[in-house]
């Protein structure tokens, strides 16, 4: 569903030179901070893989991969999804030690979004992933870094509210934490994107957990791919985002799936051929570590702390030229 904000007598908190600048600002803050609470150090990553390495992402499975031909490879590669698979595997091949772990930028190009004011055909986000134990597959240990992470965001915006004075803080003091579950106990009669829009308006920030597992109706929350975030301890931190009255999801982690957790979610998918995957062999074999980890939006958080209504404010991407002459009408420029 394209959802569109055309904002009415809208006046951006910085012009266009001030908004480049900020947005280096923004994410080399949230950058360190980040790599400090989590002890993560920075790797380079790719931008394409091979479909036979069972690396990249298949997100809900419906998204078209990009795919090319490369000179000397017999087989053609596919622009990535997203990390989620490539940094486990790492951490193995690094051999990076427990409670330690990597983060990277993640670039990627998925051309089925639906291009609206929060989705871009160019997809910019810090990935991340540390090393656990078993005994730490837990919901408290998830919790727990949920926490730091959400620390980091209050720092981020407390720099930013110190540079830019007409920029002020709106994130409470504390993250509240709420299953999809006990969310449609609440809202029954609310589809899922209006449950995330009343409990944001209430909270403020939320972790909604366990994203994947079935609901009354049989169907989950939202689509998550069955191997590789352990749905009964993953979520998302949702945050809510005044300029647009919207839950703005900010970031998507978990704990990652063990060796059974990955055949059950491949089994109630449907998806046993995946079993002869590469990728998830070696879960099933330990051939990889426990690890937690996650995505964090880099244009999406510049977008909230800086106040912007549309997500092309901070990225440059391609837009309908219908959208930017509407959007320019309502004095939204974009990058």
């Amino acid at each position: 569903m394209k959802r569109l904000f055309l904002v009415d007598n809208y006046i951006p908190k910085l012009n266009l030179i001030e908004t480049e600048i900020a947005i280096k600002f923004v994410k080399d803050t949230f950058e360190k901070e980040l790599a400090k609470a989590l002890s993560l150090i920075r790797v380079s990553a790719p931008l394409f893989v091979l479909p036979s390495s069972g690396l990249n992402d298949e997100l809900n499975g419906v998204e078209k991969r990009i795919s090319f031909s490369i000179s000397n490879i017999k087989e053609d590669a596919e622009i990535v999804q997203s990390l989620a698979k490539w940094k486990r595997n790492a951490l193995a091949k690094y051999k990076f030690k427990e409670e330690t772990g990597l983060y990277t930028d993640m670039n990627a190009i998925r051309k089925d979004e639906v291009l609206d004011s929060l989705h871009s055909a160019y997809v910019d986000q810090w990935d991340w992933e540390k090393i656990i134990t078993k005994e730490e597959r837990t919901i408290e240990y998830l919790k727990n870094v949920v926490l730091k992470i959400y620390d980091v965001l209050k720092i981020t915006e407390e720099e930013v509210c110190n540079r830019y004075t007409n920029i002020h803080p709106v994130l409470p003091k504390d993250i509240s934490f709420i299953t999809t579950k006990e969310l449609e106990e609440r809202y029954p009669d609310l589809s899922p994107m209006d449950r995330e829009k009343e409990i944001c308006r209430e909270r403020r920030a939320v972790f909604l957990m366990q994203i994947g597992l079935p609901l009354s109706n049989h169907l989950p929350h939202d689509g998550r791919a069955a191997d590789y975030d352990d749905w009964s301890l993953n979520g998302d931190i949702l945050v809510y985002y005044e300029e647009l009255d919207i839950a703005l999801e900010l970031s998507s982690m978990g704990i990652r799936v063990d060796e059974k957790s990955i055949f059950e979610q491949l089994c109630y998918k449907q998806e046993m051929y995946k079993l002869k995957n590469p990728y998830v062999l070696d879960i099933l074999h330990n051939q990889l570590p426990y690890t937690i980890g996650g995505g964090i939006g880099q244009s999406r958080l510049c977008m909230f702390f800086l106040k912007k209504v549309h997500i092309g404010e901070v990225q440059a991407s391609l837009w309908p030229k219908e959208d930017l002459e509407a959007l320019a009408e309502k004095n939204i420029h974009l990058l």
